[in-house]
């Protein structure tokens, strides 16, 4: 469904003011390897001042999916996931491709990501061109003529059952190359505690090729 101009207007609005309150989160994203610029460059934002509407979203970090045409919609992490849910999405809003940019700047291949913040990760701290589902449940079948002309896609699987299932369910639509995460990792933990080294070498590149 489109959205009115109105609805990325406020969308805009929303990610603009909440990236204002951003260093609300400096501690988290530094304990996920992310600093300050990546964070501005990706427009992430700490809900602060609710919009109308946002309020059940106090405190969260805001996530936003920008296309070329604006922000589409915005996801909200939780900034305590022990007590309270681990995302939140806007009522009412369609699944979406996260950083759907990074089509428009790869060249012969491109990433896929799980989560948003492994795909910022990716995107942004490794050097790797790469989109984002929100969940390893969350691929639609369109997304796959969007990355139909690409020689490879890497899928960056989760180290667990679910991103098995997500790389092995993508691999049958597109010409993949799957990248295993180690159990109980991911790209952002692989990150964090490995370095951009590690998963440049699972990849198998060669320092020409990023």
């Amino acid at each position: 469904m489109k959205q009115s101009l109105s609805q990325k207007e406020l969308l805009g609005r929303a990610t603009a003011k909440y990236a204002g309150s951003i260093f609300q989160a400096e501690d988290y994203l530094a304990s996920r390897g992310i600093t300050r610029e990546v964070a501005r460059v990706a427009r992430l934002g700490v809900v602060v001042d609710p919009e109308a509407g946002h309020e059940q979203y106090q405190g969260r970090l805001a996530i936003p999916y920008i296309t070329k045409t604006g922000v589409v919609d915005i996801r909200f992490r939780s900034l305590n996931p022990a007590v309270e849910p681990k995302y939140m999405g806007m009522a009412g809003a369609e699944t979406k491709m996260y950083n759907v940019l990074d089509i428009e700047i790869a060249g012969d291949w491109i990433g896929v990501c799980e989560g948003e913040l492994d795909t910022i990760t990716m995107s942004k701290c490794v050097g790797i061109p790469c989109v984002g589902v929100p969940g390893s449940n969350s691929w639609k079948k369109h997304y796959t003529r969007l990355l139909a002309d690409f020689e490879r896609v890497f899928i960056f699987a989760d180290g667990d059952q679910p991103g098995k299932e997500f790389a092995n369910g993508l691999a049958k639509e597109l010409p993949v190359t799957v990248i295993s995460m180690p159990d109980g990792e991911d790209v952002n933990s692989c990150y964090v505690k490995f370095g951009a080294g590690f998963i440049r070498e699972k990849m198998g590149l060669t320092t020409d090729e990023f």
